[in-house]
């Protein structure tokens, strides 16, 4: 897609799209915050209690996170070249944010957002596949390496900062929840190492399954969507730890005026 056409079909949306499921599926079946470190090893009877009442005293928890890491990973059948294949963001209510993204078939971008400035870097394949011919090229040699800096008012800035917004998943996770019907609970396992117990919910031939921490306040360490061509698995990890605020220096990005500077057509 190339950069002018941000503003009426936005690669971005389909990133912001794949977050807010992940938030989706995790209240679809339960979504309850991190344990305090103190509290960390101690039993919590989570495994005890029905899918149904999980989810209801979960979701609550989760729609009140100040902040969150979301890392996902999608393999699903019909995702196209372009889309959003994987991410790994650190995103708060306030919608700061840091991370990356990756884009089946078309590099990478990494993402700093604080407040209303946004600073974006793109290696050379994204580059060369967003602008086609010599003036993706000439993106990918001027901008290597160093970031574009703007606000969210820049149609390609902001539209792709939008994936920052925690506030959205959140209210999306509720109210998906609030619909979940014919929940189930598995056997207790391990993710990552950590005691965990899933539980799962069909929607149109897709099952949604979270894997909820049963040591500690229980929260998920992982979500997933298998079924009907779908494959999408996410980590929720470091409730309420603060989105970093270390920002790129002057000397490592350039203003976003610059690109249009130096390619016009964009």
């Amino acid at each position: 897609m190339h950069l002018k056409m941000y503003a009426d079909q936005p690669r971005a949306s389909r990133a912001r799209h794949l977050l807010v499921v992940a938030g989706c599926t995790t209240a679809l079946v339960a979504v309850p915050l991190s344990a305090p470190a103190a509290t960390a090893s101690a039993g919590n009877g989570i495994e005890d209690l029905s899918a149904r009442e999980i989810a209801d005293k979960a979701s609550d928890a989760f729609t009140s996170a100040q902040s969150v890491r979301v890392t996902l990973d999608e393999n699903s059948a019909d995702i196209d070249q372009g889309e959003v294949s994987s991410a790994d963001l650190t995103l708060d209510r306030d919608g700061n944010c840091n991370g990356s993204m990756r884009f089946k078939d078309s590099g990478n971008v990494e993402l700093v957002k604080r407040g209303e400035q946004v600073w974006l870097k793109a290696d050379e394949k994204y580059w060369k596949t967003e602008i086609p011919g010599s003036e993706g090229e000439s993106a990918a040699e001027i901008f290597k390496n160093r970031y574009i800096r703007g606000s969210t008012d820049d149609a390609l800035l902001g539209d792709l900062a939008g994936v920052c917004d925690l506030k959205e998943i959140q209210q999306k996770a509720a109210e998906e929840s609030r619909k979940a019907k014919d929940l189930r609970k598995g056997d207790p396992t391990t993710v990552d190492g950590t005691p965990a117990i899933p539980v799962s919910g069909m929607e149109e031939g897709v099952t949604h399954t979270v894997y909820v921490a049963t040591e500690g306040k229980p929260y998920p360490v992982r979500t997933t969507k298998k079924g009907d061509g779908k494959d999408v698995t996410a980590t929720f990890k470091d409730y309420d730890k603060p989105v970093p605020t270390e920002t790129p220096s002057a000397d490592e990005s350039v203003d976003v005026s610059k690109l249009y500077e130096e390619l016009p057509s964009v």
